[in-house]
């Protein structure tokens, strides 16, 4: 039994926890049961109580659908290179940056410029840059560097259209990694560089033995926020390559849910590939949990 004293304080706390318990309730948590409640039926959008049971079929029915299953590997492929590319130029960037030079607070912030640009004019951009008959990219290829001797089509073949949806992220990513790398940076002591310096370790093994062991936390915070912006990208698949085309090869996981639930009013498919992917986002995150908990010495 609790004491008054546990009581007294407890119940003041259950009061004010209410309202915003209330909102996460009705907001979230509401929605996210219902959801997870339409995926296991063939809903009936107009009338949901017309809507019939089918179990897991949503779910297996996608696992063996072909076109899933290449969003899959485009979202895979997508997510590994681009969080590759970000965190290695991000790291190489804030290293530089990191230098006591004149202008760096200029160069800091040209660096995050593109993270602040709109995706939507950025994704255009780009789509001009990939256009396969006046785009930028064939016109140095092609009239200046004489490397090709036709234009290419990019945004009409399967696996190139995704050259420039990989190459967005990238452009726009490496200097929020690069402002996260430098505040790690500028977390380690320098006495400890400068005692190392004396003790006659060059600049490589500086960055070896103590600059990367001491940025752990920052290097695996990084990694997992850009595996999960990675696996949940949509914004340049669907303006790049208009969710899908050519042939539905361009999918992302998140732009054949969109198509399922919005263009086809398909919910229970939508919902089922959401809560797939939310399972792959959470196993994530449990890893995560696990390498910020690991002692820095493991």
């Amino acid at each position: 039994m609790l004491s008054n004293r546990t009581r007294s304080q407890i119940i003041p706390a259950l009061i004010f926890l209410l309202p915003g318990f209330a909102l996460f309730a009705t907001f979230f948590l509401g929605p996210l049961l219902y959801s997870l409640r339409i995926s296991f039926f063939h809903w009936n959008f107009a009338h949901p109580e017309r809507s019939v049971w089918v179990g897991i079929k949503n779910y297996t029915d996608q696992l063996t659908n072909p076109i899933f299953q290449r969003a899959i590997l485009n979202t895979s492929a997508y997510t590994l290179i681009t969080v590759s590319v970000k965190m290695v130029l991000g790291f190489i960037v804030a290293v530089l940056l990191n230098q006591k030079i004149r202008g760096r607070t200029g160069f800091r912030v040209a660096y995050y410029l593109p993270v602040i640009t709109s995706w939507v004019i950025v994704s255009l951009l780009f789509t001009y840059m990939f256009s396969g008959q006046s785009g930028l990219v064939n016109y140095f290829l092609n009239d200046t560097l004489h490397l090709i001797d036709h234009d290419i089509l990019w945004l009409a073949d399967g696996i190139l259209a995704l050259v420039p949806v990989v190459l967005v992220d990238i452009w726009k990513g490496v200097g929020w990694a690069a402002i996260i790398f430098l505040a790690g940076l500028q977390n380690i002591p320098v006495d400890l560089l400068e005692a190392a310096s004396v003790d006659g370790a060059n600049r490589l093994q500086q960055l070896r033995y103590i600059t990367i062991p001491m940025l752990r936390g920052t290097l695996v915070f990084l990694l997992v926020v850009l595996l999960l912006g990675g696996l949940n990208a949509y914004v340049p698949f669907q303006l790049i390559t208009h969710g899908g085309e050519p042939m539905d090869q361009t999918h992302s996981i998140l732009t054949l849910m969109v198509r399922a639930t919005f263009t086809r009013l398909d919910f229970g498919t939508g919902a089922a590939i959401s809560y797939m992917l939310t399972l792959f986002v959470f196993l994530l995150s449990t890893l995560q949990l696990k390498l910020l908990r690991k002692p820095a010495g493991e």
